[in-house]
């Protein structure tokens, strides 16, 4: 899987992720003829879809350090104003 934030196992514990897995292998199934399998549906979807469901429904695991380095620089700009202000 793509993302370091999360694993696999965290993610088959969500049930958004259940449906959303669900809803994939009755696409893929469809579209091959036959039952693909839930396996092989959350497979897929974990490869191939997971990384922008998790951005989409789950920003705050996926951009952690993001925002941790973005207070930090906010945090470092606003001490060096006050540092010459004084």
């Amino acid at each position: 899987m793509s993302s370091k934030n999360i694993n696999k196992e965290e993610l088959l514990r969500n049930k958004k992720v259940i449906e959303e897995i669900n809803r994939h292998l009755w696409i893929e199934s469809e579209k091959a003829g036959y039952d693909i399998g839930f396996e092989q549906a959350a497979l897929d979807w974990l490869e191939n879809f997971s990384k922008a469901w998790m951005n989409y429904h789950m920003p705050q695991k996926t951009s952690k350090k993001s925002a941790v380095s973005s207070k930090k620089s906010t945090t470092s700009k606003s001490s060096r104003k006050n540092t010459k202000k004084s």
